[in-house]
């Protein structure tokens, strides 16, 4: 069985991407600058930050971040299915 490389990647980067969003906005309604695990989000992220632009900028990045990797899973998944 072979993967739909697309339909894969986009998933993936939906999902990245509103994971992203939707961390930002829980970190800022319930913990703050404070308590602030989106600290790897940072490292690799530029530009993104806890704050309501942030969480826009980490949707954006995480989109493309984890569609371009499933891409290339899928890729490699369907060349060794053979």
């Amino acid at each position: 069985m072979k993967l739909n490389v697309k339909a894969f990647a986009l998933a993936g980067g939906i999902l990245w991407g509103a994971s992203m969003f939707i961390l930002t906005w829980w970190v800022m309604m319930f913990m703050g600058n404070t308590g602030d695990p989106t600290i790897v989000g940072k490292m690799y992220y530029l530009g993104y930050s806890v704050s309501p632009v942030g969480s826009v900028i980490g949707a954006i990045y995480g989109f493309f971040d984890a569609g371009i990797g499933c891409a290339v899973f899928a890729l490699i998944y369907n060349k060794l299915a053979k």
